[in-house]
């Protein structure tokens, strides 16, 4: 819902905000707390968030590769039991807007906020002059509660955040970003046509994934994934995502290239969900093609040891 469709709960509401890129486990405490006042208070529990992240409107160059896509993280901020989503419009208009013209027209104006839940490092509003204590002073006069809450930490001590995530896969380290996430790390997209060498050649006839650009992939390899067709069944899957260099220079486009496990058939237009779940190797080059059906081999039976009973 955006904000010329909303209107205010009757009897008022509990909010956060933020981009909530990933709705990882941090993000989740926040929304539990949210839910916990909300339901205490008789009051619905509202999440606030953007159409985009806007570092997309304030500083297009170093805007981060992103978790999730709108639709996914709309998806699993439902999965947290919020009553609402509010889909907040960030455009150039909305990134010159002050603290207080945000408060009074989203807060106050769309949703009768009463309480409002953000982490303790929260801003908002142009060039993030708001703050906790800001937001604070401005609730007294409005008569809004503020709780600004400490961030979460993992069981090194270190904050859950989005962008740690970031790094973790950046680094391949799928296992540890879905510790963080408290789920698999999921890029969709649709399955489009390939160069045929998969089947034809090597005998692994491969789904080629089209991902939108901006989101956030593991470091190139070789994955053990879940792959999920439309009609929400799952296969195993053992995936390249690379640059394919036993037959293609290091200048490629980069690929995701999904072999499903014990399946057959057409999947050509189809949105496909991948959910990584385990590294096994780095891209290499190999001598021959029949050095690398040998490894291929060797990568599904590994991936088949993994998942298998999961």
């Amino acid at each position: 819902m955006g904000t010329e469709q909303a209107s205010a709960p009757p009897g008022g509401s509990a909010v956060t905000i933020g981009a909530y890129d990933g709705v990882h486990l941090g993000h989740r405490e926040v929304i539990g707390h949210l839910r916990e006042r909300a339901a205490a208070l008789g009051l619905e529990s509202v999440v606030v968030t953007f159409d985009r992240h806007p570092a997309a409107v304030v500083r297009p160059e170093s805007v981060p590769p992103l978790l999730t896509d709108l639709d996914q993280k709309l998806e699993l901020l439902a999965s947290t039991g919020v009553d609402m989503t509010l889909v907040v419009p960030f455009d150039a208009d909305r990134a010159e807007e002050s603290p207080e013209d945000f408060v009074d027209e989203v807060l106050l104006g769309a949703l009768g906020a009463r309480v409002v839940v953000v982490g303790e490092n929260f801003h908002f509003g142009h060039g993030r002059k708001g703050d906790v204590p800001m937001l604070a002073e401005l609730g007294r006069s409005a008569g809004f509660e503020v709780v600004g809450l400490a961030l979460a930490s993992s069981s090194d001590g270190h904050p859950v955040s989005s962008t740690r995530i970031r790094g973790l896969l950046a680094r391949g380290d799928v296992v540890g970003a879905a510790r963080l996430l408290g789920r698999e790390h999921q890029v969709r997209g649709k399955v489009v046509a390939g160069d045929g060498r998969g089947g034809a050649e090597l005998g692994f006839p491969t789904a080629n994934v089209d991902l939108p650009a901006g989101l956030a992939l593991p470091e190139e390899g070789i994955y053990a994934c879940r792959y999920e067709r439309p009609d929400r069944s799952t296969h195993m899957a053992a995936v390249s995502l690379g640059r394919r260099p036993t037959f293609y220079d290091a200048g490629s486009p980069s690929l995701l290239e999904a072999y499903l496990l014990d399946f057959s058939g057409d999947l050509y237009g189809e949105l496909a969900k991948v959910s990584f779940v385990a590294r096994l190797r780095a891209e290499r080059r190999f001598e021959s093609a029949d050095a690398l059906v040998a490894q291929m081999g060797r990568d599904a039976a590994e991936t088949r040891r993994l998942l298998a009973g999961q």
